[in-house]
């Protein structure tokens, strides 16, 4: 599969795995979790045996989906049976998969509730049970979900649990249903932001969508999530991307199953240049690849912070983040650098003029790389002809305009939000000037948002219910 060495999570993990200890590791998406708990899962499974052995439960069904993908890899040759199911996907079809008798089931809470409610699915024979991402599940409102499904699996399963953050809730699932757990714990410094070159740019709400495609044709990422606040917010800016020239799309908790999917896809296939994302509907996404990641709207809490700019730096590669804060959240940016422990540097924008060199020394590139392949010998013939027409400066001058991307104003529509409260402190004055750092990054990596509305307490993600359920499924949306 490409491992090359263990992650610190799987270094420190994998063995007590292996052993059948009880597991609490506390480590940030895309530190190599699946692989630490899939690996001795996966080991453990009888093939032969048609039970249900194995059951992890992740908080939002794109990180299901991916779980169960990780492990499909890892136990193939093996022929471990993997199925995974999440609401928003037909109910009916999931029951006639469970009658192919898969061992590993990997799920969303509510929808492996309806199930056993359904009698659909049985637990009695687990012997593994994972819990991933175990505090975005108590942010969502899936506590009371987790305690059933808990109640339901044998005592004397083997439970490993993952989670950023360590709140008493899942401290207090910790308690109740594990068994003298072994912890992990990955340091603030290893899990966050080591290989990510922070900054920051200092801008007007209205100055801030200009800035932005200023940045990207100077930086010419090869991948990118922009992250913005709101639903209302990733639309326009995706619409406004797709004007101005930019291979961009927008994904969030209102698109239905198969446009989501359909984005990642087409991200991951690269036909998508540029990814634009609510923190919820980035929650858990494993992309490799990502290069920049822009923060339009600087997040509402600072673990969400570092949640997104956490999709770029992977795998011991580099990446880049740049945060938009509007001259009343500069106290607040002060807020999430302690968080991060690490200070972003300021950052002054490209101007016009600078991002259309910046595209220009691009081009430029790009044509030294193609006469270095030397693949040209079936083009001299037309190149002998246009010199002996053509000064052979303007030939390499028009080369260079065709492969650069003129600075676009065609007009956009981005609605202004109100921005976060200042936090009146010394760190109030700090402006926004430093130089302009112009170029690629240095290589190539491999709090709620207002997308969740105003409930903590989330929906299921199964089917609507009478009664309470009806309630809880009016929120649904918001974060599926």
């Amino acid at each position: 599969m490409g491992f090359e060495e263990a992650t610190p999570i799987q270094e420190g993990t994998v063995k007590y795995g292996m052993e059948g200890r009880d597991i609490i590791g506390q480590a940030q998406t895309g530190t190599g979790k699946t692989a630490a708990f899939g690996i001795p899962l996966i080991e453990k499974v009888d093939p032969k045996n048609p039970d249900v052995q194995g059951l992890i439960i992740a908080p939002t069904r794109e990180l299901a989906i991916q779980v169960s993908e990780e492990l499909y890899k890892i136990g193939y040759d093996k022929r471990v049976k993997i199925l995974s199911v999440y609401g928003g996907q037909e109910i009916g079809r999931q029951i006639r998969a469970l009658k192919n008798k898969p061992q590993i089931i990997v799920g969303t809470p509510g929808r492996i509730q309806d199930h056993i409610n359904r009698r659909t699915l049985k637990l009695e024979n687990v012997q593994t049970l994972v819990l991933d991402e175990a505090d975005e599940m108590l942010n969502m409102g899936f506590i009371d979900d987790i305690n059933a499904i808990l109640e339901t699996v044998p005592e004397n399963r083997q439970t490993l649990l993952f989670s950023a953050t360590m709140p008493g809730p899942i401290r207090k699932i910790a308690d109740n249903f594990m068994k003298d757990p072994v912890e992990v714990k990955i340091k603030s410094k290893e899990m966050t932001v080591e290989n990510i070159d922070q900054y920051f740019v200092k801008a007007h709400e209205r100055e801030k969508f200009d800035v932005l495609t200023r940045l990207l044709n100077v930086h010419q990422p090869e991948l990118a999530i922009i992250f913005g606040r709101t639903k209302r917010r990733v639309d326009e800016l995706s619409q406004a991307l797709t004007i101005r020239g930019y291979l961009a799309e927008g994904i969030h908790g209102d698109l239905s199953q198969a446009k989501r999917s359909s984005v990642l896809r087409q991200f991951k296939e690269n036909k998508i240049d540029v990814l634009v994302a609510t923190d919820v509907a980035a929650r858990g996404l494993d992309i490799s690849g990502v290069t920049h990641v822009y923060n339009f709207d600087i997040p509402q809490d600072p673990e969400s912070y570092v949640h997104r700019i956490g999709r770029t730096g992977r795998a011991g590669k580099s990446g880049m983040a740049i945060t938009f804060v509007t001259p009343r959240e500069m106290g607040y940016l002060r807020i999430v650098e302690e968080t991060t422990k690490k200070r972003m540097t300021p950052l002054r924008p490209p101007t016009s003029d600078e991002a259309l060199l910046g595209q220009q020394r691009l081009a430029i590139e790009s044509l030294k790389e193609i006469v270095e392949k030397n693949d040209l010998n079936d083009y001299r013939i037309l190149a002998n002809e246009l010199l002996e027409n053509l000064d052979a400066v303007d030939v390499v001058a028009a080369a260079i305009k065709s492969m650069t991307k003129e600075p676009d104003d065609s007009p956009v529509t981005i609605s202004e939000e109100r921005p976060l409260p200042s936090r009146r402190g010394k760190d109030n004055h700090r402006g926004g000037g430093g130089g302009y750092k112009g170029g690629r990054s240095s290589g190539r990596p491999g709090g709620r948002s207002h997308d969740r509305g105003g409930s903590r307490r989330g929906g299921r993600d199964g089917d609507k219910r009478g009664g309470q359920g009806q309630s809880r499924s009016r929120s649904r949306s918001k974060f599926e």
